[in-house]
């Protein structure tokens, strides 16, 4: 990553986002980037409390053999298969067999809804996670994500939408917290004009995440355009020094 983004950046997000926390970079490389291989649990485990981690200061890296949880394998590109009778999973389930999570009203129009969900293939060994300012020369990041709170997550909002001149510079997809932060961003960056990911509506991830939270992914494609923009933006107006004030005053919410 150039340095000189890097530190523009910083200094940029310190001046109009007081406090709110640095983001994330993410990226695949077959190389660990001084990132620490994840570690491997026994049982079911959500990458997305490993992603809070990462958040507090921790350089990851995630792969085929150390995420505990087929959806994030899935979603991250490690895998193309879905868990048995997954249409029941998602719907209501199988009487004494199998509960269902209650997201889709039945199999059918789980079956109907993944026609439309992309299949992604991992380019590389790992999916590295480090925190922004531990970015490097080296990395190459394709997805800059946030975890923020309303007023954070305004401003990202409207930030990404300023050169636009449709309405929709942001995106909500329906899909697993994971498929929020890295299938659909990493796809959006391989897009000649992409779009932001709002995420982290998955009641199945957001156990792991703070109250007031959800997640804001910009393609680094994009989030190359948006730094350039911001000394210009509504973020140099006396309505954001207002709110400005607010975000300062909610320090520490990660």
């Amino acid at each position: 990553m150039d340095s000189s983004l890097k530190n523009v950046f910083l200094e940029r997000w310190t001046r109009y986002f007081p406090g709110a926390g640095n983001p994330i970079l993410l990226f695949y490389s077959d190389e660990l980037h001084a990132a620490e291989p994840v570690r491997k649990f026994s049982g079911h485990h959500c990458m997305i409390a490993d992603l809070l981690r990462v958040f507090r200061g921790a350089a990851l890296a995630f792969g085929t053999d150390n995420m505990g949880c087929a959806g994030g394998r899935r979603y991250c590109g490690f895998s193309d298969t879905l868990r048995p009778e997954f249409g029941y999973f998602l719907s209501y389930g199988i009487p004494g067999k199998l509960e269902g999570e209650r997201y889709k009203k039945d199999p059918e129009t789980v079956a109907a809804l993944m026609q439309h969900v992309p299949l992604s293939k991992a380019p590389a060994k790992w999916l590295i996670a480090k925190p922004f300012e531990h970015a490097g020369e080296e990395d190459h990041p394709e997805v800059v994500l946030f975890f923020a709170t309303p007023d954070v997550l305004a401003g990202l909002f409207t930030l990404a939408n300023f050169d636009r001149k449709d309405l929709y510079g942001v995106k909500a997809p329906f899909c697993a917290g994971c498929g929020s932060v890295v299938q659909y961003p990493v796809l959006e960056n391989g897009k000649d004009d992409p779009d932001c990911i709002l995420g982290m509506f998955d009641a199945s991830a957001r156990p792991h995440v703070p109250a007031g939270t959800l997640s804001f992914a910009i393609p680094f494609k994009r989030f190359e355009k948006l730094v350039a923009y911001m000394d210009e933006s509504f973020l140099i107006t006396a309505t954001w020094k207002t709110i400005r004030k607010r975000i300062a005053a909610e320090e520490g919410a990660l």
